[in-house]
């Protein structure tokens, strides 16, 4: 599994009270669009928690989206590698937050949830939309959600988001990779609240997590970073 996020120079990747910061924080790199739009060209499925769902109501985590001008270029890609024309667009929610009439819900999309939620979630989603019960308990295991992907087929799995959703991988062992742009902005931080490239988890002292850079490249003021995690 590999994510994909973009922050500034002093680690903000969201804005929760500006809509679309996500546009703001890249600075508006066509670099960037073009890396989001490649990233989804190769996987199988985008994961997306709902805090991120609801933040982009009118998301839909294809890659023509993300970057419309290389569009015939990713569905060569896809056609070359043998892939369905677009990847899955996957949900992680409990059931507290979650909007069952967002658009991305119209395409054959997955909703991973808990036993207890699964049953008012497949009756307000629409008929294209795969519900998975993935376990008992309050909170998605990710450990069995990833698991019942890769059974339905799903090799290669984009964390698109959010920060939450990326601690949890981070602390499970999950992420592989990360695909980090640093974008040439300073945002800074007063009294409203800006999410950090990992949140909700505690990784250090006792469970850092070590990654290992594979690649640096640039482009104009954005520096694209490549790490491995160390398993």
């Amino acid at each position: 599994m590999v994510a994909n996020f973009v922050e500034t120079i002093d680690g903000v990747v969201a804005i929760p009270e500006l809509p679309a910061s996500n546009a703001l924080i890249a600075a508006e790199s066509e670099a960037d669009r073009l890396l989001m739009g490649l990233l989804r060209a190769c996987a199988d499925a985008v994961l997306v928690a709902s805090g991120t769902m609801l933040a982009s109501p009118e998301g839909t985590w294809r890659p023509e989206r993300a970057y419309p001008p290389a569009a015939d270029a990713f569905a060569e890609l896809r056609r070359r590698r043998r892939r369905p024309e677009r990847p899955t667009a996957v949900f992680v929610t409990a059931g507290g937050s979650f909007d069952p009439a967002h658009p991305a819900l119209e395409d054959p999309a997955i909703v991973l949830t808990t036993a207890r939620a699964a049953a008012d979630i497949r009756a307000s989603v629409p008929a294209a939309t795969d519900v998975v019960a993935v376990n008992d308990g309050a909170r998605v295991d990710l450990r069995q959600a990833l698991a019942s992907l890769h059974e339905r087929g799903y090799s290669l799995i984009l964390s698109e988001g959010g920060p939450t959703l990326l601690g949890s991988l981070l602390a499970a062992g999950l992420a592989d990779e990360l695909f980090l742009t640093l974008s040439p902005l300073l945002a800074g931080r007063a009294r409203a609240p800006r999410l950090s490239l990992v949140e909700g988890v505690e990784l250090l002292p006792d469970h850092a997590a070590h990654v290992r850079l594979r690649s640096v490249r640039r482009h104009a003021d954005h520096l694209f970073l490549r790490y491995a995690t160390a398993k």
